[in-house]
């Protein structure tokens, strides 16, 4: 029997098949630490933002009143703005959104707070971040809704344009935007009484000839799109726990055949949408109860909108307004289950926008006097580092297995030998918060322990496997039902 000399110490009895860790309690499956704050002002709202997708050390900002801002951020601690493009460039017209596609910035344009404004998109070239040039802007011809999000699939752009509805635009030539059809949809599901004003094209997800449209009080739209002239509706969905209350579906985000879809003050549903045709609802994340309190939309602690998602961890990032950010592990989507968050309710500000890049997350404050109080506005750049984001692939590759899991009493680990180098294999447990509490050595042969958790705090744990420069991580439950 070995003993290592660290306080976290893990006894084996190899003559039982017993390993007896010590243990510390954690709630959070990731530490957070704020590294920058952009301030802004409430004449400059920070709507949302986008890390570069081609690598480069740069955040785009859509700055609303002031345009497009563009940061780098090559010292995280110390955000440089390096390019800003106001309205003035851009038709008079805010900027909402945003979405990047290569070395193209697209944005989506106009106030749909006020609805003052057409829905409008702009192209910028990004080849040269400091540099930005914009290429085109475009603008609807009625001179209402604004716009609430562009996404660019091809040599097409998608423009969620609230009240209008879906826009379909040709983006062939950087330099001339050519219109191509609206889509309107139904505004009679899922009441055949509605009132118009609440049925708004905002968040939209585009796959495969598919675009997954949140219409907002009108649910979520699965419209094809295969023949971008005549776009034709072919599913839809709407909770009905909602019925005759408020509802407002947000924004969406697509993994594999499931659909995670914010549900503003109702949480998040997590949609099977394989068959577009017949939309099955999968789990509802519902923190707030929403449906319990018909004024529950402006006496919620929080109301979820844009979402960002971690493959490697299973994770979705929610901006959740009062309620700031939400972290929700959907490695089962059957049961998703928050596992941690940034800010307060009591913290006087409230979120919009959220976007991950490798271990960072940007979350945008918006000023704003309802659903909830905002003076504040501006983006935070979060870092996050657990056990989760190490780059490690999944333990069952290598023939693995934790049972039962969850836990009460007993958890078994057992391993094949023949998936181990070198006939040995390390093994870490880490609480939820990322911190080490045991560790443990041993040979191939083994085969096989058992852990007794019964002492365990209840909660998520994660069991972190070495073999030679290989790492595989087991989620691992103790306690919870």
């Amino acid at each position: 029997m070995k003993t290592p000399k660290s306080s976290l110490v893990i006894l084996f009895a190899s003559a039982l098949g017993l390993c007896f860790p010590l243990f510390a309690s954690g709630q959070d499956c990731l530490r957070l630490s704020e590294q920058a704050d952009i301030a802004s002002t409430c004449s400059a709202i920070a709507m949302t933002m986008e890390h570069d997708q081609m690598g480069r050390p740069f955040l785009y900002v859509a700055n609303k009143e002031a345009g497009l801002r563009i940061y780098d951020i090559s010292d995280i601690q110390s955000p440089a703005l390096v390019k800003e493009i106001g309205t003035e460039m851009l038709e008079g017209l805010e900027v909402m959104n945003l979405s990047q596609d290569g070395n193209f910035l697209y944005l989506a344009l106009g106030n749909f707070f006020s609805g003052d404004q057409p829905p409008g998109l702009a192209i910028v070239e990004v080849s040269a971040p400091a540099s930005a040039l914009v290429r085109d802007v475009w603008a609807y011809s009625v001179p209402t809704q604004g716009a609430g999000i562009v996404e660019v699939t091809g040599q097409y752009a998608y423009l969620g344009a609230m009240g209008h509805g879906l826009i379909t635009l040709d983006i062939s030539n950087k330099g001339a935007i050519e219109f191509v059809s609206l889509f309107t949809p139904d505004i009679t599901f899922p009441s055949p009484n509605p009132d118009p004003p609440k049925y708004n094209a905002r968040g939209l997800v585009v796959n495969d000839g598919l675009v997954y449209l949140c219409y907002d009080a009108g649910g979520i739209r699965i419209i094809d799109v295969s023949t971008p002239q005549q776009p034709e509706e072919i599913g839809r969905y709407s909770n009905p726990a909602l019925n005759a209350l408020p509802r407002a579906y947000n924004n969406a985000l697509l993994h594999g055949g499931l659909l995670c879809v914010s549900f503003d003050y109702c949480g998040l549903e997590i949609l099977d949408v394989s068959n577009p045709e017949n939309i099955f609802p999968v789990s509802w994340w519902n923190p707030w109860n929403c449906q319990s309190n018909p004024l529950n939309w402006f006496s919620s602690p929080g109301h979820t909108n844009e979402l960002a998602y971690d493959e490697s961890c299973g994770l979705l990032f929610l901006s959740s307004g009062k309620s700031d950010l939400q972290i929700v592990d959907i490695s089962n989507p059957a049961q998703p289950d928050r596992c941690g968050s940034f800010g307060s309710l009591d913290d006087g500000i409230g979120s919009w926008g959220v976007a991950s890049y490798g271990d960072k997350v940007f979350l945008s404050y918006v000023c704003s006097f309802i659903p909830f109080a905002s003076t504040r506005t501006g983006v935070k750049l979060l870092a996050y580092d657990g056990p989760c984001i190490t780059g490690a692939g999944h333990a069952e590759n290598i023939g693995l297995s934790v049972f039962p899991n969850p836990a009460a009493s007993t958890l078994s680990v057992n391993w094949e030998e023949a998936g181990f180098a070198e006939g040995s294999l390390k093994m870490q447990l880490f609480d939820a918060q990322g911190q080490r509490i045991a560790r443990y050595q041993a040979s191939a042969s083994d085969g096989s322990c058992r852990l007794d958790v019964k002492l365990w705090p209840s909660g998520v744990y994660w069991l972190v496997i070495h073999i030679g420069n290989a790492v595989y991580t087991q989620k691992v439950i103790v306690g919870l039902k």
